[in-house]
C-alpha cells in the first residue's frame, strides 16, 4: 500500500457548552500529525470545533486517523463510516475507543488503544512494507481475515517525553495563533478519582518533559503567539520542585506571556510556588474542587477537605491569581441542598468563573463499571456523556432534578449581578464570559426542553 497523504480529524462536540467560545485542539492528533509530517507524509489536522474540515483533502487521503472522546463518539463513528465507504482505511484513537475497541471496530479498520505514537508509526510501516506483523504492534486492535477481532497487548508508556517533537499547531486547519495556545509538559496522575480516565490512559506515574525542553517550548510559543498559553497537564504542579524551576526559568529568560493551567488544591500550601506562579504571568488556575460536600469528596477519592478548598481560594486571591473552579454534581452523597449550597459557596468566596458539571460515568472509569453492574445507567447515547446531561440514576436526586438544578446553579452564578459587577470594576473579560455563559444557558434550556420531557417520560 502506498501512503503519501494522511488526515487527522477530531470529531465535533455534540452541543454547546459554557466554553464553546474557546475551542482547543486536543494535542494528541496534532502530535501524531507532526510526527508523520517529519517522516515525509503530507498531512493536516481537522478539528470540527475549530473550523469546518476540508473534506476534499480528507477524502483524497490515503489514510485517515480519527480521535474521539466519549461525547464525540457518535459523530466520530459517522465520519469513519463515510470515509471507509470511499475505500480509505480509518484508524481510530482516543479515550473512548481505548476502552470500547470492540464497538469501534464496527466503524474503523484499526483502533490504537492508549498512547498512540509508537503504534501508529509501526502500523504505517506494516501497511507500506508488510512488517512488522499486525499481531506484533502493541496497543493495536483490528479485525482479522477470519472476521474475529484481535486486541494486542498494551504497549509500554513512553518514558522519555523529550523524544517526542513539539506539536506543530500550524498543521491544524484554520487554526489562528490568536486563539488560546495549548501546551503539554507531562502525562499521568497518581490520584485515582473514580470518575476520571486519566490513569487508565496514561498511567499512575507522572512522566515529565525536561525543564530545558519545557522552557524551549514555552519560549517558542510566546514568540509565535501573544494569546494566552494554556498548559493542559492534569496537574502542572505535580512535582513542585520541577514546577518552581520552570517558573524561575520563565523569569530568568524573560519569557513574557499570560498563561493558565490546571492544578490541585494543595498547590496553595506552598506559598513560594504561588508567588512564582503570580510573578511568571499565571493569570488563572483551573482547579477541580469537585464538591463542598465532605462525604462526596471522600466518595470521589479526592484526598482533600473543605477547609483545604477555602484556604486555597484565600491564598491564591492574596497573590492576585484568578480561579476557575470546577465542581461535579450528582454523587450518591449529593442532594438538592448540596447543589444550591455549592452555588452559594462559589459566589461567597469570589471564585472568578465556574463549571458545574454533572457526574458522568465515562467508559474505562471505576464509576462507569460500578453503575453499569448495578444497572444505573439510563442509556448509552454517547453524545449525552458530555457532563451536561444526566445519564445515570443518582441515589438522592431524581435525574430530572439533577439536570434542571445544575442548569439553575449555572444561571445563579452567571447572573446579571455578576456581569454588572465586572463591568463596574472594568473586568471586561469576565463580564464577557458572564454574558456568553448567560446566553449559552438560555440556549441550553431552550434546546433541552424536549430532552427534559423525554427524560421525564423515560423515568415514568
Amino acid at each position: 500500500m502506498i501512503i503519501k497523504k494522511i488526515s487527522f480529524l477530531e470529531a465535533g462536540s455534540p452541543g454547546l457548552h459554557i466554553f464553546s467560545k474557546f475551542p482547543l485542539p486536543r494535542l494528541g492528533a496534532v502530535l501524531l500529525s507532526t510526527m508523520v509530517r517529519d517522516r515525509g507524509y503530507k498531512t493536516r489536522v481537522f478539528v470540527e470545533d475549530v473550523a469546518e474540515p476540508d473534506w476534499s483533502f480528507i477524502e483524497s487521503s490515503d489514510l485517515v486517523g480519527i480521535s474521539t472522546i466519549t461525547s464525540t463518539a457518535v459523530r466520530a463513528y459517522a465520519i469513519a463510516d463515510r470515509i471507509r465507504a470511499l475505500g480509505i482505511p480509518v484508524v481510530m484513537g482516543g479515550p473512548h475507543v481505548t476502552f470500547l475497541a470492540e464497538e469501534a471496530l464496527d466503524h474503523a479498520d484499526f483502533v490504537i488503544r492508549g498512547e498512540g505514537e509508537n503504534s501508529l508509526l509501526e502500523l504505517l510501516e506494516h501497511l507500506e512494507k508488510g512488517k512488522p506483523a499486525l499481531a506484533a504492534i502493541r496497543g493495536l486492535s483490528y479485525r482479522g481475515k477470519d472476521g474475529e477481532n484481535y486486541h494486542n497487548p498494551q504497549g509500554e508508556l513512553i518514558q522519555d517525553l523529550d523524544s517526542l517533537p513539539e506539536p506543530d499547531l500550524s498543521l491544524v486547519h484554520r487554526w489562528k495563533p490568536s486563539n488560546i495556545y495549548p501546551i503539554s509538559t507531562s502525562r499521568g496522575c497518581p490520584y485515582g478519582c473514580r470518575f476520571c480516565s486519566v490513569i487508565q490512559m496514561f498511567g499512575r506515574k507522572y512522566r515529565f518533559k525536561s525543564i530545558e525542553a519545557t522552557l524551549r517550548e514555552l519560549k517558542r510559543a510566546a514568540l509565535v503567539s501573544r494569546a494566552t498559553k494554556f498548559i493542559v497537564d492534569d496537574n502542572f504542579a505535580a512535582d513542585p520542585g520541577r514546577t518552581k524551576e520552570i517558573l524561575r526559568g520563565i523569569l530568568a529568560e524573560k519569557i513574557k506571556m499570560c498563561w493558565s493551567t490546571q492544578v490541585r488544591v494543595d498547590v496553595a500550601k506552598d506559598t513560594e510556588l504561588v508567588r512564582l506562579l503570580a510573578d511568571s504571568g499565571c493569570h488563572t488556575l483551573y482547579i477541580g474542587f469537585e464538591s463542598i460536600n465532605p462525604a462526596t469528596l471522600q466518595a470521589y477519592n479526592k484526598k482533600q477537605g473543605l477547609e483545604d478548598i477555602i484556604a486555597c481560594i484565600r491564598t491564591l486571591k492574596n497573590y492576585g491569581i484568578h480561579i476557575h473552579g470546577m465542581f461535579v454534581l450528582g454523587a450518591d452523597t449529593d442532594n438538592l441542598d448540596t447543589i444550591r449550597k455549592t452555588t452559594e459557596f462559589a459566589r461567597k468566596h469570589g471564585i472568578d468563573t465556574v463549571q458545574f458539571l454533572i457526574l458522568t460515568p465515562l467508559p474505562g472509569t471505576p464509576l462507569f463499571y460500578d453503575l453499569m453492574e448495578n444497572q444505573r445507567l439510563l442509556h448509552r447515547d454517547w453524545s449525552k456523556y458530555d457532563a451536561h446531561h444526566v445519564v445515570h440514576k443518582p441515589a438522592l436526586l431524581t435525574p430530572l432534578t439533577l439536570q434542571v438544578e445544575t442548569f439553575k446553579a449555572m444561571a445563579r452564578f452567571y447572573s446579571w449581578k455578576y456581569i454588572l459587577r465586572h463591568l463596574a470594576t472594568l473586568h471586561f473579560h469576565y463580564a464577557a464570559i458572564g454574558l456568553f455563559a448567560k446566553t449559552t444557558i438560555r440556549k441550553f434550556m431552550e434546546s433541552y426542553a424536549a430532552e427534559l420531557q423525554a427524560l421525564q417520560s423515560q423515568l415514568t
